[in-house]
């Protein structure tokens, strides 16, 4: 079976399809090939399994090439690995510098890397970009940070012309910057009002006009110039916590994110937490939760102690809208509709397929929406691959690929009235997305980097 690999692999077309960034053609998560393979895992269908280091980030494709980031033993690594076979050619590290605050899902390796078919461009949080060619050779590289956080950062760069682009939305000073591919010298950096957020942004270029690169962040979209960083429009009352990355259908972006309608009292924290009954909560008693370290270290009087003022003052920025929304991007950017479904328990992206928005949430359950009203059509739970769910929903040819956090990957057939058709079990965790080229499936697992190929029986 594995002998077969390179002669598959070697009928390929020279160029491989675009999947170079996070969740392929400008962060679709679509694939126009055909030939996926429906039923895949060890014993079918397996055209290679390779072991990785430990990370979340997720593959992106050149031609013949594979890129990983990975973090093990105190180390950031970028991996370049063999598309027909599997192997390993090279891994470059270096070390890392800091140790930031950050959500227990978050990694040092959750930032997917980016290609141009020759290069890759890899961001770290916790060092900044490096950039290798394709022999493993370091072009350069250029620190950032360290950054003002509670969870980590998680947009992932992109390329837009000749520029790196990385989005850095932060509890204080977030900024949009662009740098030189051929030697990472920052080519521009334009502040942003937006908050703490993960959103990576997209490319779009107006009918009359030039490319622009679109994001959704804290409470608000923007629209950027490629060439200056000039921010060019804004919407407001967006959600105040995006997660998820949008989806660009035409001319509309579609985002989701959290927002509560009333914040929640303090009191239920401190029924919960404080043990020493003095109405506030010091170190000791709210521990490692993220969430409430960020309140102490960047509200209020920042003395690492917890008030109800303080409290409420980091409520209040997370006040509007849960849910999907939709925004007409152009000359002149609007809300189109927000969705009354509200949605909890989403880490992944939408995916806009043939006029239908799909959402899967922790715990397997599986909403779709309809792309132009918002309007809610069937929702269950996707049966045999309930659990977590990180990576973010791919497709191809009909079908939606749904991986969750135990390694079991639903393959749902498209539509309104979608149903489930296959669920394969990997046996390993999964947090990566999945990426989909000319009718192979590359999938990053807890343990080993796989390619499935319907060619292989």
């Amino acid at each position: 079976m594995l002998r077969l690999a390179p002669l598959l692999l070697a009928a390929l077309p020279a160029v491989a399809e675009d999947w170079t960034r996070f969740r392929g053609p400008n962060g679709s998560g679509i694939s126009t090939a055909k030939g996926f393979p429906v039923e895949f895992n060890q014993t079918r269908n397996m055209a290679w399994r390779t072991p990785v280091r430990p990370g979340k980030s997720s593959p992106v494709l050149a031609a013949r090439h594979v890129f990983l980031t990975s973090f093990d033993d105190g180390k950031l690594y970028t991996s370049c690995y063999d598309r027909g076979t599997g192997k390993l050619l090279w891994e470059r590290s270096i070390d890392k510098p800091r140790e930031e605050q950050v959500n227990k899902l978050n990694h040092p390796a959750g930032i997917s890397p980016v290609t141009d078919g020759e290069n890759v461009y890899a961001f770290f949080k916790d060092f900044g970009l490096v950039s290798y060619d394709a022999a493993g050779k370091l072009r350069w590289q250029t620190p950032l940070g360290p950054f003002v956080t509670s969870m980590g950062l998680g947009a992932s760069p992109i390329l837009a012309g000749d520029s790196v682009v990385i989005l850095a939305d932060q509890l204080e000073s977030s900024f949009i910057a662009a740098f030189d591919r051929t030697n990472g010298e920052m080519k521009w950096k334009t502040p942003r009002e937006e908050g703490e957020g993960w959103a990576t942004p997209l490319l779009y270029t107006p009918p009359a006009g030039a490319p622009q690169i679109l994001t959704i962040g804290r409470g608000l979209f923007g629209a950027h110039s490629v060439s200056t960083g000039k921010r060019l429009a804004s919407v407001p009352q967006f959600s105040p916590a995006v997660v998820a990355s949008p989806v660009l259908s035409g001319d509309v972006i579609y985002g989701f994110g959290y927002g509560n309608d009333e914040p929640p009292a303090f009191s239920t924290r401190l029924a919960r937490l404080d043990k020493n009954g003095d109405g506030k909560l010091d170190a000791g008693e709210y521990g490692d939760d993220a969430f409430l370290r960020s309140i102490a270290r960047y509200n209020g009087n920042r003395d690492l102690m917890i008030t109800e003022d303080e409290w409420d003052q980091r409520q209040k920025g997370i006040l509007g809208h849960n849910g999907i929304q939709a925004i007409k991007v152009g000359a002149a950017p609007r809300n189109l509709w927000k969705t009354s479904k509200t949605l909890t328990g989403v880490i992944p992206s939408p995916l806009i397929y043939q006029g239908l928005i799909y959402v899967v949430k922790n715990g397997g359950v599986l909403a779709v929406f309809d792309a132009e009203t918002g309007r809610l059509g069937k929702e269950a739970r996707l049966a045999d691959a309930l659990g977590g769910y990180s990576a973010s929903p791919v497709a191809a040819e009909e079908k939606v690929y749904f991986a969750n956090e135990d390694g079991k990957i639903a393959v749902v057939r498209a539509g309104a009235a979608w149903d489930v058709v296959q669920v394969n079990d990997l046996g390993e965790p999964c947090f990566a997305t999945p990426a989909l080229s000319q009718g192979q499936i590359y999938i990053r697992t807890g343990e080993a980097l796989y390619r499935f190929s319907a060619q292989i029986n």
